[in-house]
């Protein structure tokens, strides 16, 4: 017993040690990037205005454009490409991270129906279409090829260390990192709104991306019982959620 829990304890410390790493890199960059007038590291309440408008538009058309059939079709396309390539793998990486992806969102939405403000916005004049408080047509087309574009970069044998890290938890560390990189961007803009000055890079990409990646890598080269299972269970339960919370208008 003691063997065992060492030697998960080995196991564990790298890529612990990369988490921590990529925050404090991640803390640093927000010291220095305090008065950046395009790069956001956290929540501002003096943005509450700018949710407050997207609160009010949450499936509204006012702003609707053709561009919402093509990134459709765009979609599509690569899976149905993916299909007959008999990627199916790469399947259910996307499916897995699409899936958990709208578990977070319909999270999000029941914060900002509970506490006035969603732990992050995307405001109505930024999409064609607001699906929920947090997530616009335009950015759930993208997750929904995210799992899928990324388990391009993994490894063909999933037991190689990089790092002493597997290189399936390696890559979903190192996707989760980029993607909170490039949030920090959006956050500038007044298409992507933080409000709490809790929220920010860092509990992005360690409670937000770093489980979507996991979910799409691990489940990448899981058996296929517990594929079927996984996305059973997470797709089941959003559809669920949605079905019921929607008409209630709480989401």
């Amino acid at each position: 017993m003691n063997n065992q829990k060492s030697a998960f304890l080995k196991h564990l410390v790298p890529p612990v040690v990369m988490v921590l790493g990529i925050c404090l890199i991640l803390f640093l960059l927000s010291l220095l990037g305090q008065n950046s007038e395009f790069f956001v590291f956290w929540g501002d309440a003096s943005r509450e205005n700018l949710a407050a408008i997207a609160n009010g538009k949450i499936r509204n058309t006012d702003n609707f454009d053709w561009t919402f059939i093509f990134i459709f079709t765009v979609v599509v396309y690569i899976y149905f490409t993916e299909i007959k390539q008999k990627n199916y793998k790469g399947i259910v990486a996307a499916l897995a991270l699409y899936g958990v992806h709208w578990l977070y969102e319909i999270t999000n939405a029941i914060i900002q129906s509970a506490s006035g403000f969603a732990l992050w916005t995307v405001s109505a004049e930024s999409t064609s279409f607001m699906i929920l408080i947090g997530v616009s047509w335009e950015l759930s087309m993208m997750f929904a090829v995210a799992g899928l574009i990324m388990s391009k970069l993994l490894p063909n044998d999933k037991n190689m260390k990089i790092l002493g890290i597997n290189n399936r938890i390696f890559f979903a560390i190192l996707n989760a990192a980029f993607f909170s990189f490039f949030e920090i961007f959006l956050a500038g803009t007044e298409a992507f709104i933080w409000t709490y000055p809790w929220w920010g890079t860092i509990p992005v990409f360690v409670s937000t991306y770093i489980p979507f990646f996991l979910a799409a890598f691990l489940m990448y080269d899981a058996p296929l019982k517990t594929q079927k299972r996984f996305l059973g269970v997470v797709w089941g339960l959003a559809a669920l959620l949605m079905i019921i919370l929607i008409p209630l208008g709480i989401i």
